[in-house]
């Protein structure tokens, strides 16, 4: 009896060990089954996500190859206008040259009433007489007198008509940097400032001398005290004002003959910005003319116009201060002229440079009296330009090339 109830359980747990077993393996081929439709679903979205991307890398090298082609042909177009423009250049400039401008000249009202009675007691003369009358000057009475004679007033009243020539001397240095003559006395020496941070001046005795020299080793030079900071230095009166940045900005007065510092000063200007949009080491520029000495700077409490000064030579003292129209903004430096601020305007890419905005401290003019004056194509941009008084000369540093700019000079009556 026991063994056959043994029996009957083996033969039942046997078929109940079969069946999971059944259950078992057919859990596996569906998971299995459903393994690999996902890894064929995943094959195929590979296959198709490769096939777009390699589609899309194509597109990009087309549109790379039309973008190269497309700047290829902008370069040559832009080559091509700067050689038609060059050439426009040189065909205004010779025909400036050749046709200058008329004087415009307004007939008085009188004047030609005098002609008029010249002339027809002169048919008069010839139809009594039957010969022809010399031209003889008549007395004028005061009354019927044109105009007076300009009385000149004592102070300069000059502005700038054109820029006549420009004449590169050679180059010398580094892109930025100054050189300049002492335009007060009879001194023919050149002094040379190579770069926007120094100490050391090269002095030439004469122009002639720097133009030939080819090295610097026995040219001498004066080391200063303290190092400079921009290109707003200039030479006056045997004494050289630079800029020296300490916790403040001041002006050194250093005389160049005893070799010492005369005096020094902090100028009453507070939390200064640079004044020139092109040239961001100059915060302050220092400028002769034939009224005296200047200072061209900017302020952040007017931080987008220049501001001029009336600087005393002797106790370095601002007499007068002034905020101009002039903005900031592309300004590459800046120069006085019988008491007017020419402030040079240029683009972050040199281009051609222009004075495209003055400020008259005795307001006879303005901006809108002068028209645009260009200076000629040159190679990059002024580090600093120096008016001479005594030349009507323009000392100007170009990326390394030392140039001279001649001015010619106007009344400034004459542009109403």
């Amino acid at each position: 009896m026991v063994g056959i109830v043994a029996c009957v359980l083996l033969s039942f747990v046997t078929a109940v060990h079969s069946q999971v077993q059944t259950a078992f393996l057919e859990y596996m081929q569906t998971r299995m089954g459903s393994l690999e439709e996902r890894i064929a679903q995943w094959h195929d979205h590979s296959s198709r996500y490769s096939s777009e991307l390699r589609d899309f890398k194509n597109q990009v090298l087309k549109m790379l190859e039309n973008i190269e082609k497309e700047r290829d042909t902008v370069r040559n177009e832009l080559e091509n206008s700067n050689v038609r423009l060059d050439r426009l250049e040189r065909e205004v400039d010779y025909l400036e040259t050749q046709n200058p401008a008329p004087p415009c000249v307004d007939i008085d009202e009188k004047l030609t009433e005098l002609h008029q009675q010249k002339k027809k007691k002169k048919e008069k003369y010839e139809k009594l007489t039957g010969c022809p009358k010399a031209e003889i000057e008549e007395n004028v009475e005061p009354d019927v007198m044109l105009s007076p004679p300009i009385t000149r007033k004592s102070y300069c009243s000059d502005t700038i008509s054109q820029v006549n020539a420009m004449k590169i001397l050679k180059r010398f240095g580094s892109s930025s940097g100054l050189w300049t003559k002492d335009p007060i006395g009879n001194s023919e020496k050149v002094y040379v400032f190579d770069g926007a941070g120094n100490d050391t001046v090269f002095v030439f005795s004469r122009m002639k001398e720097f133009t030939l020299s080819s090295s610097t080793r026995k040219v001498p030079r004066i080391k200063l005290p303290y190092p400079w900071i921009g290109t707003g230095h200039i030479v006056y009166g045997g004494n050289l004002y630079y800029i020296r940045q300490d916790e403040e900005f001041q002006v050194i007065k250093f005389n160049l003959t005893t070799k010492t510092i005369v005096d020094s000063a902090v100028l009453p200007i507070e939390d200064q910005v640079p004044v020139y949009g092109l040239s961001k080491y100059n915060y302050i520029d220092i400028a002769a003319d034939e009224e005296g000495l200047w200072v061209i700077y900017a302020t952040r409490e007017n931080e987008k116009n220049i501001c001029l000064a009336k600087l005393d030579p002797g106790s370095l003292g601002i007499e007068q201060m002034w905020d101009t129209p002039c903005p900031i903004e592309n300004a590459e430096s800046a120069f006085v002229v019988c008491g007017t601020l020419y402030v040079v305007y240029n683009t972050k890419l040199p281009s051609r440079s222009r004075i495209q905005c003055i400020f008259d401290v005795s307001g006879t003019i303005s901006t809108e009296h002068v028209p645009v004056v260009y200076f000629p194509k040159r190679y990059g941009s002024h580090s600093s330009m120096k008016y001479n008084p005594k030349e009507k000369q323009i000392y100007a540093w170009d990326d390394g090339y030392q140039i001279l700019y001649k001015l010619s000079l106007k009344p400034k009556d004459e542009l109403y």
